[in-house]
């Protein structure tokens, strides 16, 4: 096949929503009609192919995304199936940074709950074309419309109504396709596998061509030649409308909606049409965009196997001890056996073996090439976000953006010579998951893990135990602070030692001042002295990078501070990078300490869905854990609270809050911003 063909044919997707929206059973059905698999598995069961982690058939989530390809009408079709919990949002990520297009999955019943934002603004900053699937159309409370309107309110969408329910909850019998103007229904024998269909029952002729003249409407707005025809009273041909939905969907101008019930095996089919028909191959969306090392230009990196190679590392996993790296490739082609250059940490890889994945299992291919996602062994060195590359052609892409964690908690083995197995699995679980974080604290001797949530937290420690048999004893989870300052201040720091016989002097003049909440850190060169040479520069700034990384108040890291360089001092023989380095340091510390400075806390943003009647007992609550209700939107027979509070309140609110509502309520928690303590 030849490669423009291949890349034509080629989808990569991803299937994101909120924590039971249904994902993991969308994508066991598209593998299930793709042929890929020959039995459909539950989640409820335990039985997902895409769930593979003991942990996830446990708990019945999904905690790791999982990588799968299948064909559908001759086209590949690659598909990383995501977690809903926040805790994993890493795996969202990391997934959409590599992916072409997304299948958005909504509860009819739910509608869009605060996960399912969470993901599809992720989305839209890494600019990804999406559909939206309404699933669960046969649940009790299922209401197609409230679902469509909540994508137009809270996710600032363009929704493209393409299919409409026929019936819902329990009198849910198919859908009625929009664009063809045909009723589909799904017979029940053969698992869905067919469908007939046929014309539009009488009861719903008069809706569906109000719908049908909508979407027409909405494309002749997006596209000069359905409006010529629109506005001539011609008729459109299918093509014309399929190919005017495919160009805004792909524009990110319109987000064509479907619907159906996954667990009742209805509606999948046409979604794989949706998928091949309107979301991108990867000849379809603008070359990834890297630049070179040595120079800083920006150069493309086209969507050739015939370019010099390039590709991300999105994803490390542990498989039975040994790393197995997972690789978007961008351009060019790959083979086993290949030396790469990582232009990131500037060093050579081999690529022991290159291997196609499903969920676990693996097939061995000799080669891969643009547009492929695929997974490598022997990268030894490599990371998540680093850029694999031909040492001839250097290239760095963007790496990707990670959370820093928000909570922490002591760990101990149960057994003292357990010690270093426990080490070692947390620096393969830490190499394989970027928002977790471990350390030995120098004062107690304790390990500190930090991840993202209290079930982040013990799924780790799960695996710990599961993966590399080290028993752990744990603390109660702390909070991660962070430290700033609040005043304007300007210091002069003199570094003149003597050390093995050498002397030693430099002279600098810092002026740190605060900045917004959420900046992150600034350094800024306002000095004139023509004697800061670049090598002075950067080990100023490496000074200061070291000293923000414990703050004098308890230690914590500092953020939101601008440093520049007024001043530097010099002495000739004597000055050198080390010297500023240590100036530098000494000065950006002694300056913290007197210019205000301040201990934050991680706020968290809560939503609370809870039936009418307790929603007093809920805010007031809340009020005990100093959360500020921010908002309060009935839902029907619910009302949504948001609220923000800090982190340190709400450990253990999942208890307290079935307590105060008998189990009937529900909450997501996800990190807002730091403040004030």
């Amino acid at each position: 096949m030849p490669i423009a063909q291949h890349l034509n044919t080629t989808r990569n997707i991803g299937i994101i929503a909120h924590i039971d929206a249904g994902k993991t059973t969308v994508t066991e059905r598209v593998l299930f009609y793709t042929g890929r698999l020959h039995k459909m598995g539950e989640v409820h069961d335990g039985e997902a192919t895409m769930d593979w982690m003991l942990e996830e058939r446990e708990r019945g989530i999904t905690i790791t995304s999982a990588v799968t390809s299948c064909l559908w009408h001759s086209h590949t079709i690659n598909v990383i199936d995501t977690p809903g919990h926040v805790d994993f949002t890493v795996e969202v990520e990391r997934a959409l940074r590599v992916l072409d297009g997304a299948i958005g999955v909504f509860c009819a019943v739910g509608g869009v709950e605060p996960q399912s934002e969470t993901v599809w603004h992720q989305a839209d900053r890494y600019k990804v074309p999406k559909i939206a699937f309404v699933n669960k159309m046969d649940r009790v409370g299922a209401d197609f419309n409230r679902v469509v309107r909540m994508v137009r309110e809270r996710l600032g969408a363009a929704p493209l109504v393409l299919q409409m329910p026929w019936g819902a909850e329990d009198r849910f019998r198919g859908i009625i396709d929009l664009v063809r103007m045909k009723s589909v229904i799904w017979e029940n024998e053969g698992l869905g596998a067919q469908y007939i269909e046929g014309p539009i029952p009488p009861e719903l002729e008069e809706e569906a061509r109000a719908r049908h003249e909508e979407l027409l409407e909405t494309l002749a707005d997006k596209d000069d030649a359905v409006m010529e025809k629109y506005l001539a009273e011609e008729e459109i041909p299918e093509a014309d409308l399929k190919q005017a939905i495919r160009k805004a969907t792909i524009q990110l101008q319109l987000v064509p909606v479907f619907c159906g019930a996954a667990l009742r095996n209805k509606g999948i089919q046409l979604l794989l049409d949706g998928i091949v028909d309107f979301l991108p191959s990867p000849l379809d969306i603008p070359p990834v965009e890297g630049i070179v090392p040595a120079t800083g230009e920006t150069i493309q990196c086209p969507p050739k196997a015939k370019a010099p190679v390039c590709a991300l590392l999105f994803k490390v996993m542990m498989d039975q001890g040994r790393k197995m790296s997972y690789l978007r490739i961008y351009s060019g082609t790959l083979s086993a056996g290949d030396t790469v250059f990582n232009s990131t940490r500037n060093t050579r890889e081999k690529v022991a073996r290159l291997l196609r994945m499903h969920a676990n299992k693996r097939e061995r291919i000799d080669s891969a090439s643009a547009g492929d996602i695929v997974a490598a062994m022997g990268l030894k060195l490599s990371t998540t976000g680093d850029t694999l590359c031909g040492e001839n052609h250097p290239v760095l892409l963007e790496s990707i953006r990670f959370n820093t964690p928000v909570i922490s908690i002591a760990i101990e083995p149960k057994r003292v010579q357990d010690q270093d197995r426990v080490m070692d699995g947390l620096a393969k679980l830490a190499d394989e998951d970027p928002t977790f974080r471990y350390h030995v604290d120098e004062e107690t001797g304790q390990t500190i893990v930090s991840g993202m949530g209290e079930l982040h937290l013990e799924i780790i420690l799960g695996r710990l135990k599961r993966e590399f048999l080290a028993e752990t004893n744990q603390g109660k989870p702390q909070v991660v602070y962070r430290e700033t300052i609040t005043e304007t201040l300007t210091h002069r720091e003199v570094f003149h030692r003597e050390l093995a016989g050498q002397a030693y002097y430099a002279g600098v003049t810092l002026e740190i001042s605060p900045l917004p909440r959420g900046t992150g850190n600034r350094f800024v060169d306002r000095c004139d002295h023509p004697g800061l040479t670049d090598v002075f520069l950067e080990a100023i700034r490496q000074g200061v990078a070291e000293a923000e990384e414990s703050g004098v108040l308890m230690g914590y890291p500092v953020i939101d501070v601008q440093t520049a360089v007024l001043e530097i001092e010099i002495k000739e023989n004597v000055s050198d990078a080390m010297a500023f380095k240590v100036a530098a340091s000494m000065a950006f510390r002694n300056a913290c300490s007197q210019a205000g400075p301040l201990k934050l806390e991680p706020i968290m943003k809560v939503e609370i869905l809870v039936p009418d009647e307790f929603v007093g007992e809920v805010i007031s609550d809340l009020n005990t854990r100093q959360g500020r209700i921010e908002q309060i939107l009935s839902e029907g027979a619910v009302q949504v609270l948001t609220a923000r509070a800090p982190l340190s309140r709400m450990f253990g609110y999942s208890t307290a809050l079935r307590s105060v509502s008998q189990g009937r309520a529900n909450f997501t928690m996800q990190f807002s911003h730091y403040d004030k303590a």
